[in-house]
């Protein structure tokens, strides 16, 4: 049997016994590199299949090789033109037994690896969830996804938990620090006696009776040093029991200065990965996945799909209200076909294709120091009067949330402020936002002359 038909069937038989999203995440790129007597040399794209394909596959790739050639290959896991060590033969120890118990996991069910899509900005956050969800508790933990806003953080955290439920029977809860925050001062809240002790109790059993404990927005803990406590104890509990952990921010553990120390200490014992903006290829596919299925998909060509992923480069949650904006015209208008006319009418006051890709922060510094009337001098000087910090502030926070630019390179161009300076001018505005609606107006308009 030639090699080439060998491996293909191989894959075959693989693909036939596991799930395919595992198959997608750990064989889909293999290849073979030399067969040699009783021994085979396999390529791998990353290091983490190395240990994932060793720990968890060894044995059933052993034995479908067996199957086929009625050899038993030594088989060897290598990068490309990089030789490694055998890996220790072991067979999977996931738990497959589901038990009657009803447990409120939080998970969304329609959040899966099978539907998030993947490239080259976001693959190594995809292989570092998987290799969780393969073995929670025992690989990257805790497991700190990072990155902006609108970037798929969400989706994978609910992708991972419900893997894990689904293979398993272990106990996963997903939360956000909001509600650990709520949870916990409800504690505090109630006067003492036997309803706080209950209280506290319940608490304590929701967040660390668990296998499988995931928190988004970790950031929002700031300012809450009690809360943050009752965080550093939970963490250090699941920890040590060897329960998996997996966190999400919109900065990773470096950044994030407003946190305890200790915290931030604790969250670099596992695998920090971040995610970044979607490139075009990815916007595009993503734009693809959304509109399957639905009353657009057969009337969107290339050039309407390539105009809109241009349109929305920075967050997929606005691509995601471009195509719902698209959809709710399209269903009022209902044209034959919708083309680049019709969805530039169609986006005309959501979208605006060059907000991003002509966006610099000289550029914004410009509108903003117009809009206040102040000048670029003015934010980028030591004035600290409010009708000059504020605007400063939300120019620091219109830089973040507009351009690609890290926060180091974002304080250079205030003036050579300090990168914690930028965060917590971010940190500010966005808490601002919530409560005061003329800063939204102003932001809206600032973002519309940009």
């Amino acid at each position: 049997m030639l090699v080439k038909d060998l491996w293909q069937s191989f894959l075959d038989t693989i693909q036939n016994e596991i799930n395919p999203a595992s198959f997608h995440a750990w064989f889909h790129d293999l290849k073979v590199v030399k067969i040699d007597n009783d021994s085979i040399t396999i390529q791998v794209p990353m290091e983490i299949h190395k240990k994932i394909l060793g720990d968890n596959y060894y044995s059933l790739i052993e034995e479908n090789l067996f199957k086929i050639t009625g050899i038993n290959y030594d088989i060897k896991f290598v990068l490309e033109n990089e030789v490694s060590p055998t890996t220790e033969k072991r067979s999977i120890n996931m738990e497959t037994t589901k038990t009657d118990e009803i447990w409120e996991s939080n998970l969304n069910p329609s959040l899966n690896f099978d539907n998030f899509i993947v490239g080259d900005t976001n693959r190594l956050a995809k292989v570092a969830g998987m290799a969780v969800a393969e073995q929670p508790g025992k690989i990257h933990n805790p497991l700190f996804i990072y990155g902006k806003s609108g970037l798929g953080k969400t989706h994978l955290m609910h992708a991972i938990g419900n893997f894990i439920s689904q293979h398993s029977n272990k106990k996963v809860l997903y939360t956000t620090s909001d509600m650990f925050m709520n949870d916990y001062t409800g504690i505090a809240n109630l006067e003492k006696g036997q309803n706080s002790i209950d209280y506290a109790n319940n608490f304590k059993n929701k967040y660390r009776n668990v296998d499988v404990l995931i928190i988004d927005d970790i950031q929002y803990l700031v300012g809450a040093e009690k809360t943050q406590q009752e965080f550093f104890h939970t963490f250090n509990a699941l920890h040590q029991a060897n329960k998996q952990i997996i966190i999400s921010s919109d900065r990773s553990p470096d950044d994030l200065k407003i946190l305890e120390e200790r915290l931030r200490s604790r969250f670099m014992w596992g695998l920090p990965v971040d995610i970044y903006p979607p490139d075009f290829d990815l916007r595009c596919r993503i734009i693809k996945q959304k509109i399957k299925n639905t009353s657009i998909a057969d009337k969107l060509d290339d050039t309407v799909i390539e105009f809109i992923a241009n349109s929305c480069p920075n967050d997929v949650r606005f691509l995601e209200g471009a195509l719902n904006r698209l959809m709710a015209y399209t269903a009022m208008i209902v044209p034959d076909k919708i083309d680049l006319e019709f969805t530039n009418e169609a986006l005309k006051d959501f979208v605006n294709k060059n907000i991003y890709s002509e966006n610099s922060i000289q550029n914004i510094q410009k509108v903003v120091s117009e809009f206040y009337n102040i000048t670029i001098e003015d934010l980028k000087g030591k004035k600290r009067s409010n009708k000059i910090a504020y605007p400063r502030q939300i120019g620091m926070y219109l830089s973040r949330m507009l351009t690609d630019e890290t926060f180091p390179r974002i304080g250079l161009e205030f003036g050579g402020r300090d990168h914690s300076t930028v965060i917590h001018a971010c940190d500010k505005i966005e808490s601002d936002l919530k409560v005061n609606k003329q800063l939204e107006l102003e932001i809206n308009e600032i973002k519309s002359r940009i």
